[in-house]
């Protein structure tokens, strides 16, 4: 069919929809999740639009819970309810490529296994799956801070001691100093090992999964009880290191030598 001979309000929703996503880019572009949020002024910079209308939309997108705005800095973000979707769907292609190779993980260590992502200051869990090949549906979707999990360091491989102080502050709740350490620790070992931070009575380690431009877009985390993990940290670590690098593999990374 011929634009022409589209009615003008479907063809004003169309552009509409391709403005908002326009947006949600700006928001999800590199600059934006290395300070954490951008301001109206420099997401109408990035989407050549007006200072006014780029506001009125974000404010309607947030009311949505599509975006998310920090009231003290006043930037945006992109929201709870984009995430939870993106979560949910089985569809994701991380997802569908990690499942096999964490229940295979699963199965070697007989522990839990999980997919996790950052999202702004939290570490959060896209699937879980056991040994015993049933998915834990419980620990879906929950988020916790990214610096008490073996995923948090992963997670932020790259990122360096000031962009650490943008994304969590100098605040009494983050040593900065000690989450770099941990960062380069995991960088330098492949993986990530946590030591009842997360909770009491649990250890954890974490691997980076990388996308086919080589970013860090999950973690695979496996976490169980001290009293019959704690001796396995380094086994467990290089086991979700290699099923990491499968995972990997698969979404196009080709690790240079």
């Amino acid at each position: 069919m011929n634009e022409a001979n589209v009615p003008r309000s479907v063809r004003s929703q169309g552009h509409g929809l391709r403005r908002d996503v326009d947006l949600l880019e700006a928001l999800g572009s590199p600059e934006a999740h290395r300070t954490g949020g951008l301001g109206v002024v420099r997401i109408a910079q990035l989407v050549g639009r007006d200072k006014s209308q780029v506001s009125r939309a974000l404010k309607a997108l947030a009311d949505e819970g599509i975006v998310e705005r920090d009231p003290d800095s006043l930037e945006y973000r992109l929201g709870w309810r984009l995430f939870s979707l993106v979560a949910r769907t089985s569809e994701s292609r991380v997802v569908r490529v990690a499942g096999p190779v964490m229940h295979r993980l699963a199965a070697d260590l007989e522990e839990t296994t999980h997919l996790c992502v950052l999202h702004d200051r939290e570490v959060r869990t896209l699937l879980s799956v056991s040994g015993h090949s049933y998915r834990l549906r419980e620990w879906e979707g929950r988020g916790c801070p990214a610096w008490i999990t073996s995923a948090g360091p992963v997670l932020l491989e790259g990122a360096s001691p000031d962009e650490l102080y943008v994304r969590f502050g100098a605040t009494e709740e983050v040593s900065v100093p000690d989450l770099w350490s941990r960062i380069r620790r995991a960088e330098a070992e492949g993986f990530a090992r946590e030591v009842e931070e997360f909770e009491p009575g649990l250890v954890g380690v974490s691997a980076a999964v990388h996308d086919f431009r080589g970013r860090v877009v999950a973690a695979l985390n496996v976490t169980a009880p001290t009293e019959r993990f704690a001796s396995r940290l380094d086994h467990a670590g290089q086991a979700a290191a290699a099923a990491a690098a499968k995972v990997s593999a698969q979404l196009g990374w080709e690790p240079r030598q």
